[in-house]
């Protein structure tokens, strides 16, 4: 969620790193700050939590200026939003800096090992580290010498930009997981998080790949990789009007929300796990570890999207932590008297924290003395004020009408939750938890390989988008997921769509079928659960059906499944993963085949009609 701004040049940078926040505030951050080097080589920062107007009063009570510098905006994760944990950080002599996007893993075990050689330590941040790391390696070499002995310790993933007053008129890069990009000027130099940061003073960038190092100096830019071996990237020309930068570059604002899930679900997760243990720390919330072992219920309530990820976390928390869960709709919570009272959590799930009818909801479950706990992606909203806990998700902002990062950083938030109640309840023991994180934290990579096959799903798209009816099924964990699916191709293309749970076929659905019903199965497979074997089993069985009254079956199954193959029209596959982790793998080629059939069909993707992004009225 973090952005990034360096710049060397001719220009003053102050406002150059300015704008450049500004236009990175989309983001999201709770904290800002710069630090420049002046032509006599003193270094001077400035802070401020808040918004970025803090900084900028900052800086008018405290004027700075200087020939090059660094900039951040900061979402907490490792201590509390305050001026005192904002970037830049520097080390025990002032004179290096760095920023920060990502997590460092391992920081705790750096910090023991560099307090005892005599570093001091001032905030509660993960990001101090590196700079008293770089600070341990520089002894009077190249800033970028010491950078790359510095990334080579550090575990976790992140973006960095370091300055120091040592070794003047250099910035220098470093990326590891969160996006990193540098722009090339008329003898200027930018590095920044995203493009739009850099689009008022360049339009030719290169983008750094994991394990690049970008040196930036007067003279120009070299690039090489964490072995210090001198690399080449492409220079890319960006042609974008002011739209289409904020679009970044994709056709639409779904489209791009769609590609972001990894980096929403891997901020979803910083902080919030450790690799090492396998526990997983959600205190954050608000709600005591004893309250949240003494509930004997669990309800979800949500609408449309928010629901279906509701329904994800029913078979999430009811497997990992055995505890009875109900969903309700939101809009019919209140108007059925509920059964709720102080042994109730209550989980209102919201991506903009003010629907109206999640609102209800909320004052209701409250009334009959039950506490809340809000799922939501915008920090100070309505549902979060009032709840008596939250569990923010890092989607960032979420332009498009059809919602979907947020609805995989709800499942991720929810996975999380489930997981954080089955440690305190004693239902998962840490050998348990331990695989099951791995597992999670290594999710966006397995998406990033979903979002590859791109071009497979509009392929499919062209074959498929005549159609005006489709039929979506799926069991147990996979139901709600079917219900997704069919929501997204309704919301965006205007085709009527179902989702059912494949075992209620027999029961009415199979009349539908012919030659003109698509039918999408979602049948991945898990040969470590024997209950999820059980259910793609019964799952193959479905699509046998279908096939032997002449639907069309677009089977989702994982990777290297023959007998799904044989058995079905079309084939998406999906990375091997868990049972219960599998909806985000599995919804994303859903969205995007949803996508491309309304982008084909005409439809305005974006801003479906009668349909708008927040309902914050009944």
């Amino acid at each position: 969620m973090c952005g990034i701004v360096g710049y060397i040049g001719p220009k003053r940078v102050v406002p150059v790193l300015i704008d450049g926040l500004r236009r990175l505030e989309y983001r999201g951050y709770d904290s800002a700050g710069i630090a420049v080097v002046s032509r006599n080589g003193s270094l001077e920062i400035r802070r401020a939590s808040g918004k970025l107007r803090n900084l900028e009063e900052a800086i008018r009570l405290a004027p700075l200026d200087g020939e090059y510098g660094i900039g951040h905006t900061r979402w907490a994760t490792h201590g509390r939003p305050t001026e005192e944990n904002a970037h830049p950080h520097r080390d025990c002599s002032g004179k290096i800096v760095v920023v920060h996007n990502g997590i460092i893993e391992n920081y705790v075990e750096l910090k023991r090992q560099l307090a005892a050689e005599g570093h001091q330590f001032l905030t509660e941040t993960d990001t101090e580290v590196i700079a008293h790391l770089i600070e341990k390696y520089a002894d009077g070499r190249p800033l970028e010498d010491a950078v790359l002995d510095a990334v080579r310790r550090l575990s976790g993933v992140y973006a960095l930009a370091v300055i120091s007053a040592n070794d003047p008129n250099k910035v220098v890069a470093a990326r590891m997981g969160p996006p990193a990009v540098v722009g090339l000027g008329q003898g200027e130099y930018f590095v920044a998080s995203d493009i739009p940061a850099l689009l008022q003073h360049t339009r030719d960038v290169v983008f750094l790949a994991d394990g690049d190092v970008a040196v930036l100096t007067p003279a120009g830019v070299r690039l090489m990789n964490f072995d210090g071996r001198m690399i080449e990237r492409p220079v890319q020309h960006i042609t974008w009007d002011p739209i289409l930068a904020e679009k970044g570059g994709f056709k639409h604002f779904m489209q791009k929300e769609v590609f972001e899930q990894p980096r929403a679900v891997r901020d979803t997760l910083l902080g919030r796990v450790s690799l090492e243990s396998g526990r997983v720390f959600l205190e954050e919330i608000g709600i005591s570890e004893a309250d949240l072992g003494r509930f004997s219920n669990v309800r979800i309530v949500g609408c449309g999207t928010s629901w279906h990820a509701g329904l994800t976390g029913k078979f999430l928390i009811e497997d990992l932590a055995r505890v009875p869960v109900e969903v309700d709709y939101g809009s019919e919570f209140r108007y059925r008297n509920p059964i709720v009272d102080e042994r109730s959590l209550v989980v209102l799930i919201s991506q903009s924290g003010e629907t109206a009818d999640t609102l209800a909801a909320q004052r209701e479950a409250q009334q009959q003395g039950a506490k809340t706990l809000a799922i939501c992606n915008v920090v100070g909203s309505m549902l979060t004020r009032e709840a008596s806990g939250s569990l923010y998700t890092h989607a960032g902002p979420e332009i498009g009408v059809a919602s979907t990062k947020a609805f995989t950083a709800q499942i991720t938030a929810l996975t999380l939750l489930a997981l954080y109640l089955g440690q305190i309840r004693g239902t998962l023991s840490p050998d348990q938890l331990k695989p099951l994180v791995q597992e999670l934290l290594r999710l966006p990579q397995k998406m990033e390989t979903v979002l590859q096959r791109d071009e497979e799903y509009d392929e499919l798209a062209r074959q498929l988008f005549r159609y005006s009816d489709f039929l979506y099924l799926g069991r147990g964990i996979h139901y709600p997921i079917a219900l997704e699916g069919a929501l997204k191709l309704k919301e965006i293309s205007y085709i009527h769509a179902e989702g059912y749970p494949a075992g209620e076929m027999k029961h009415g659905p199979n009349a539908l079928i012919d030659e003109n019903l698509p039918v999408a199965v979602l049948a991945p497979h898990d040969p470590a659960s024997r209950a999820a074997m059980t259910r793609y089993e019964k799952s193959l069985s479905n699509i046998k059906e279908v096939k032997a009254r002449d639907g069309i079956v677009i089977s989702v199954v994982t990777e290297g499944d023959e007998a799904a193959r044989e058995a079905s029209d079309h084939v998406i596959e999906i990375p091997c993963a868990p049972d219960l982790l599998t909806p985000v793998l599995e919804i994303m080629p859903l969205q995007l085949l949803a996508y491309h059939i309304a982008v084909r069909r005409g439809c305005d993707v974006d801003q479906p009609r009668n349909l708008a992004k927040s309902v914050t009225v009944e």
